[in-house]
């Protein structure tokens, strides 16, 4: 009998320790990011679908802007047990924004520059969905630049009267030429200094599928394929493309999903003024 319970406990501590482990650092809230840490060799899947995790077993999940309440994380470790955890995703109220007194030609573009818009999109899709094995966002989140929050992710924007798709970004205005520092560790992937929409715009690759987007900029200070420290100077913030004032609209994303860049950094701390001489 004895011998028998010693067995039984063996088999109950192994099936425990096959059980693998699994942390999930972030906010479980639309337009969330969470940071997972499992043992190294884990496959993971994502709803369903598998995701990169790092040969330390860091891996990087968000929520789209609207996503379902529910999410899961399946993971199938090396000894080939399996983990599947559901994740309660909470809902979040958007506020509405309406802006009037944009040329017609920027709420509803002109047929002659359809062709360009198409052209730029592209750009812009090719360098969101890179897939760099380095996890530069562990590097964690600073503001990219200080002002006043002039909108904020999820809102609904109305245009001249016209109910266009959410933003994704946070607006901080500020004075023109205003410093514009990379949040996070990152590889420039895009560096356009006109684009229809955006004005002069920067990608950040941090890793994973995660990127950094930074529009309406007045001047771009990196080029493709630079590797940037959390904190170094990328360019200055302007009104460029379509905007009706000196701001900087800063997004996160991942792959396909638009994330809240506001949930990564700390409340935004006044910027310093100069001393009075």
């Amino acid at each position: 009998m004895i011998r028998l319970f010693v067995f039984l406990a063996a088999m109950f501590a192994a099936a425990a320790a096959s059980a693998g482990s699994l942390t999930l650092d972030g906010r479980m809230v639309q337009g969330g990011m969470v940071v997972g840490r499992t043992d190294p060799g884990t496959v993971v899947k994502f709803q369903g679908k598998p995701i990169r995790v790092s040969p330390e077993g860091v891996f990087v999940i968000g929520f789209h802007r609207d996503a379902k309440p529910t999410a899961s994380v399946e993971l199938q470790f090396r000894d080939g047990s399996r983990r599947t955890e559901s994740l309660d995703i909470k809902p979040r109220k958007y506020k509405i924004q309406r802006i009037d007194g944009l040329p017609p030609k920027m709420v509803t573009p002109p047929k002659d520059v359809l062709d360009r818009i198409k052209r730029e999109n592209r750009l812009i899709k090719k360098a969101r969905f890179e897939d760099t094995a380095t996890p530069h966002f562990l590097k964690g989140w600073q503001w990219p630049a200080k002002g006043r929050i002039s909108g904020v992710y999820g809102s609904q924007r109305i245009l001249n009267g016209k109910p266009r798709r959410p933003h994704y970004g946070i607006d901080i205005a500020a004075p023109a030429g205003t410093p514009i520092v990379a949040p996070s560790d990152g590889v420039v992937r895009l560096a356009e200094r006109d684009l229809y929409y955006t004005g002069g715009t920067i990608i950040l690759d941090h890793g994973h599928g995660l990127s950094s987007a930074f529009l309406h900029m007045q001047r771009l200070t990196v080029k493709p394929g630079q590797f940037v420290k959390q904190g170094e100077k990328i360019g200055t913030l302007g009104s460029t493309g379509r905007s009706t004032g000196p701001h900087l609209d800063w997004r996160i994303n991942l792959f396909g999903a638009r994330l809240d860049p506001q949930l990564l950094v700390p409340p935004m701390t006044p910027p310093k003024k100069n001393p009075k001489k």
